[in-house]
């Protein structure tokens, strides 16, 4: 919502100093305090009210994860109520208590909404069909996309919660023989990004279990639950079920392996089983329609966006995979084995191919078999016939998405006769339990995909595409904060959250080639800028309040190139703190954004380079420091990564690789801060230890930091330098297409002057 007070500037101090004289008005109201860890919410702001904000979110009505006060009803009749006074209409009496323009604490009206309760009663029923004590929803799709459609939100649909990242798991008590009413307990776990998050959106069936924080994994918990079960029942079997497309075949390797572990010794038989029938697929539809599975048409890119065909691509992937995992140790090797590339994002890049299927992600659901011979494509979206010619021109089989199961199968099937022994299928390491299952009756082997990697290194088209997209994004990015700066300060107008994100999407629209997103923008206020992954709700959104940090992490999918540029602003007065945590933050950034490096260095072992001015003073964030960005493909792309995830130890950073830079510091209920940059990585010229090249970044972003923000006396000569520097590139890329006597011009012409 956006309140135009230009020509009302009396209006508004007259409703604000009627307030603040009752002792009424505060410029924000800070979030309830968070509940014990763990624990049930206690007591519910409204009466009989058991909403829960996350099926509130699944619904499309998401809700502001700090504003619990339940009061949004109250508050606009109030808030009309003091306009219409200080205009000289009638008005009713204002309740006591604090308000603010700035804020909307806001959850449900007049609406009830169900919580989870009934969903877990059924899906314990279906459980107890099944014999199982324990079920595991996970986050994923059948691929193990990180964002996944409406259709695969099933933990979001059980549990409440709405984070991209965590699990689910539900247990079924054993010992209870209430049939109709079977107990028992569920637990959902995530990581550090969503901690706030799932406080706020699970309700008082769920307990969080903190990834990296509590003493047990997820694992660890399911199994001590079952092992407490088959113990109490006399050694009798405790099984933990999950739908086998659902989870990767590598994940269930590790539980098995954990699930010996933990129970050597004891008088129990627990074990991990594949429950074929999705039970919250089964449920769903008793409590609200199942979305419908997205079949969208696909956009085939020109060579002036991807720069390799398929042919080539083809090429390189089939060499990869003879060369490492097809030689035998004598004889020759079976060159028709069959690669399965599950990934999405994968089979994007490798086809040169688009797709809408997920929100944000421009990818379409499917499956691709790849080998010497053939190539076939397993899919429901629809093409054009410029499309079907291309498939026809480069021998590409097209066929029903869910007919890969029944193809698997009647290969795996298929004699090997003269090759016995000789591997069959090559599956990449993201398979899914069900996809190993389908062709465990034929050799195979599990091997990292080799489009992953080659995916991850952007050749010249790529590269000079993204610098193009930066460009685009920076010139939006600036008219929007300009526009945003000017309404708050010199208009005095109201703006929520939700509309300034939108209003963003408008700017973007102008720009040629803008395909939407890359994800979900982060326009937050205040204590909602602490939600490391905060999203505003269109309903009830907190104004914007000018004396309160403002963080946008924000994002664009060109045809050129994927954007993730994430801002920190005040447009005021910022503390002293504020300041200097601001400081410390950019002050990791630009170092590593200065850093040197051999080739063969992975992302786990510089990450501290980034935090180390925030370790001084004993702050900290709960992320990583960076990830890889898609070629417009997904805004989170692997293998690679800035960070101390221990996967990120296997895959060095290569020159070609896109990458973030974006370290923070969140104070729960206060602020949140998080300057984030992307980075291409690049040769070092000239360096060189014996056959060792050095690599160093590049920052393709060209957005500036936020001056009042900064405290000049904490940089070294170094850092204002490079500062200077990188504001200098900024102004010469970007003035030529800014509208001079504009306030974008004038906006940026401040932010760039030199330190």
């Amino acid at each position: 919502m956006l309140v135009s007070l230009k020509n009302s500037k009396d209006l508004i101090r007259t409703m604000v100093s009627g307030l603040a004289a009752s002792g009424t008005v505060r410029r924000y109201n800070p979030p309830p305090a968070p509940m014990p860890h763990g624990g049930a919410r206690m007591s519910r702001p409204c009466a009989d009210c058991t909403c829960s904000p996350g099926l509130l979110s699944r619904q499309g009505r998401r809700v502001s994860l700090f504003m619990r006060q339940m009061e949004n009803t109250r508050r606009r009749s109030q808030r009309n109520s003091v306009l219409m006074s200080a205009a000289g209409s009638p008005t009713t009496a204002v309740n006591s208590g604090n308000v603010s323009v700035y804020s909307s604490d806001s959850l449900c009206q007049s609406t009830r909404e169900i919580n989870t309760t009934e969903r877990l009663l059924a899906l314990r029923k279906e459980m107890a069909k099944e014999g199982i004590c324990c079920y595991l929803v996970p986050s994923a799709d059948e691929h193990q996309s990180e964002y996944v459609s409406a259709v695969d939100q099933r933990r979001a649909f059980i549990s409440g919660f709405s984070g991209s990242a965590g699990i689910a798991c539900v247990t079924r008590d054993l010992l209870n023989f209430n049939e109709k009413h079977p107990d028992g307990k569920s637990i959902l776990s995530t990581d550090g990004r969503y901690f706030n998050q799932a406080r706020q959106e699970l309700d008082f069936n769920w307990t969080l279990l903190r990834q990296g924080e509590d003493p047990l994994t997820w694992q660890e918990w399911c199994i001590r639950e079952a092992v407490e079960m088959s113990e109490g029942l006399g050694g009798k079997p405790a099984k933990i079920g999950v739908d086998p497309k659902l989870i990767s075949f590598e994940e269930v390797k590790a539980f098995e392996k954990l699930i010996k572990e933990k129970t050597e010794d004891k008088n129990c038989d627990v074990s991990l089983v594949p429950v074929e029938r999705n039970l919250v697929d089964t449920i769903w539809k008793k409590f609200e329609p199942i979305p419908e599975k997205p079949n969208n048409g696909l956009l085939l890119l020109g060579s002036e966006y991807h720069g390799e065909d398929f042919k080539t691509k083809k090429e390189k992937v089939l060499k990869d995979l003879n060369e490492k995992h097809l030689q035998p140790s004598s004889g020759s090797a079976k060159k028709n084995a069959t690669f399965i590339t599950v990934a999405l994002d994968e089979i994007c890049w490798f086809l040169n191919l688009r797709g809408s299927d997920i929100e944000y992600n421009p990818v379409f659901y499917a499956y691709l078999f790849v080998n010497d011979k053939e190539t076939i494509l397993f899919t429901d979206d629809t093409y054009n016939d410029e499309i079907k010619k291309y498939f026809e021109d480069n021998e590409i089989i097209v066929k029903p998405y869910n007919e890969v199961w029944g193809h698997l199968v009647s290969v795996a099937q298929a004699p090997v006769s003269s090759d016995s022994g000789k591997t069959a299928f090559l599956l990449p390491d993201v398979s899914s339990w069900q996809l190993v299952r389908s062709v465990a009756g034929s050799p195979y082997k599990i091997v990292h995909s080799p489009i992953d990697m080659l995916k991850s290194v952007k050749n010249d088209t790529e590269i000079a595409n993204a610098h193009r997209a930066q460009v685009k994004d920076a010139v939006c990015l600036i008219q929007y904060f300009a526009w945003l700066e000017n309404q708050l300060i010199n208009k005095e107008a109201l703006i929520d959250e939700y509309s300034a994100a939108e209003r963003l999407i408008d700017i973007r629209k102008t720009q040629k080639n803008f395909m939407g997103n890359s994800f979900e923008t982060i326009s937050s206020t205040g204590a909602n800028a602490s939600v490391i992954h905060y999203a505003p709700p269109k309903e009830g959104s907190s104004m914007i309040d000018p004396s309160k940090i403002y963080l946008c992490d924000s994002g664009s999918q060109f045809l050129e190139g994927t954007t993730d540029i994430t801002r920190t602003l005040h447009f005021s007065e910022p503390t002293e703190e504020e300041i200097k945590n601001y400081t410390l933050v950019l002050k990791g950034n630009l170092a590593l954004e200065r850093l040197v490096f051999p080739e063969k260095t992975n992302g786990m072992s510089i990450d501290v380079i980034a935090r180390q001015y925030l370790w001084s003073f004993g702050l900290d964030y709960r992320h990583g420091t960076g990830h890889g960005i898609g070629s417009f493909l997904n805004v989170h792309e692997g293998p690679i990564g800035v960070g101390i995830k221990p996967h990120l130890a296997n895959y060095p950073l290569q020159a070609g690789n896109i990458i973030s830079n974006e370290p923070g510091f969140y104070k729960d209920g206060e602020y949140g801060i998080r300057i984030e940059n992307d980075m291409l990585v690049k040769y070092a010229d000239g360096l060189k230890f014996g056959d060792r090249k050095f690599l160093k970044f590049e920052n393709i972003t060209l957005v500036p930091y936020c001056r009042k923000l900064i405290d000049a006396n904490m940089l070294t000569h170094e850092e204002k330098k490079q500062l200077n520097e990188y504001n200098q590139r900024i102004w010469d890329s970007l003035v030529q297409l800014i509208q001079p006597q504009s306030i974008s011009y004038k906006w940026l012409k401040r932010e760039v002057a030199p330190f």
